[in-house]
């Protein structure tokens, strides 16, 4: 079975609830807590291509951090970008990211589709 790594934050339930599930289906998980091991713009710009989606649809803009920060939803890819390397809290959790699709694991059931 292929490398996830799975991008968590063990205080979310949701997080705790999707690495149960790929541990139970015995993939081979590597757990980055992202929050303390933030991401480089570059591993967020990998990871968004993996997902497939714009960026503002891997963030959280319900963060207090978002708002904080001047960010809209109709920001530039490259501020959001900067800004989810900058402050990892403003990343949806939980991701699995396998080697060439990953996944937001919302809801939890979600990350088994990169195995």
């Amino acid at each position: 079975m292929a490398l996830i790594t799975y991008w968590h934050n063990p205080r979310c339930s949701k997080s705790r609830a999707g690495l149960a599930l790929l541990q139970e289906h015995g993939a081979d998980v590597v757990v980055r807590r992202y929050l303390e091991e933030a991401p480089s713009v570059a591993e967020v710009r990998r990871v968004l291509a993996l997902l497939g989606v714009a960026p503002i649809e891997m963030m959280r803009p319900c963060e207090p951090q978002f708002k904080a920060l001047g960010l809209a939803r109709e920001s530039a890819a490259e501020d959001l970008l900067a800004a989810m390397a900058a402050h990892p809290i403003l990343i949806e959790r939980p991701i699995a990211i396998g080697a060439v699709r990953a996944v937001i694991g919302r809801p939890p059931e979600a990350v088994l589709e990169v195995l």
